[in-house]
């Protein structure tokens, strides 16, 4: 059984472009598997039309569970919580807990157990271009590294499975614990960044977080024309740290339209994509 070529694409904030470039990838890619690792914020499946094939429930934690006919009402399990989970009217303000066990420890009547917590759905489809895995954390939950971990090994396991040579992942962005569970063990990954000046300072704090992983990266610059200057400020930084620029993307207005209209962008806007020879990127990344 071959490695599978494991893709992950992020970027140092959200709405850099990130998932625009994903969807376009995935057409260009005719044997992969598809796992949509922005759990906080999923929007793949509303470009691809999704048929659920498998869904449940995801477990991410344990949270604490009071029994009101044991309860003295001592209030040590308010005092010891240090996540401000345990109210001084001895409620459990679930989003809050952080399932230590401290409470149902120092509880003397043994009135306070800790429980398994669905926090997310995890689930698998099928789209015209693979399986995919997606999920969806509950808002305000903070368990989004462990969801992440799943849906990658959900999907890997799809893909060596059925002998699939690329796995594409859409990542989270930010520098957090669900972006290190996005990248470990990845085979390339690529960096969106737009040409601002956030977009130079988030790309140098993501680069710096990849390398801690020794990770092989490219780099995609979105609407470089925006900040001509700043471009070249990026590239200068990539020449420096010798990271390779594997695609510079003009702004294209069609692109948010087809968006907007969910539709692939790569598809709806063949002759733009041709022009910036997306085809010479794609054979950098697929095997």
């Amino acid at each position: 059984m071959n490695e599978i070529n494991e893709i992950v694409v992020i970027s140092g904030k959200g709405g850099t472009g990130k998932t625009t470039l994903t969807a376009s990838i995935i057409p260009y890619l005719d044997d992969v598997i598809i796992a949509d690792c922005d759990v906080d914020a999923p929007d793949l499946n509303i470009l691809f039309e999704l048929e659920i094939t498998k869904s449940e429930d995801f477990i991410g934690t344990q949270k604490a569970v009071i029994d009101y006919e044991k309860c003295i009402k001592c209030g040590k399990c308010y005092r010891s919580c240090n996540f401000g989970a345990i109210t001084k009217e001895i409620e459990v303000n679930i989003p809050k807990c952080e399932g230590c066990g401290v409470c149902e420890f120092v509880c003397p009547v043994n009135a306070i157990e800790m429980k398994d917590a669905v926090v997310g759905k995890l689930f698998v489809s099928n789209s015209n271009y693979g399986q995919i895995v997606h999920a969806r954390l509950k808002p305000g939950e903070e368990t989004s590294g462990r969801l992440v971990a799943e849906v990658r090994k959900r999907a890997k396991k799809i893909g060596e499975e059925n002998n699939i040579k690329n796995m594409i992942v859409d990542g989270s962005p930010g520098v957090a614990c669900n972006v290190i569970s996005s990248i470990t063990g990845a085979k390339k990954v690529i960096i969106v960044v737009e040409s601002t000046f956030s977009g130079l300072h988030d790309l140098k704090r993501v680069y710096e977080l990849t390398q801690k992983f020794r990770l092989s990266i490219i780099v995609v610059i979105n609407k470089y024309d925006l900040s001509e200057e700043l471009t070249q400020e990026i590239e200068k930084y990539c020449k420096e740290n010798k990271i390779e620029v594997g695609l510079k993307i003009p702004f294209n207005k069609n692109m948010v339209k087809a968006i907007v209209n969910k539709k692939i962008p790569s598809l709806e806007e063949k002759e733009f994509f041709e022009q910036i020879r997306f085809d010479r990127f794609i054979d950098k990344i697929r095997v």
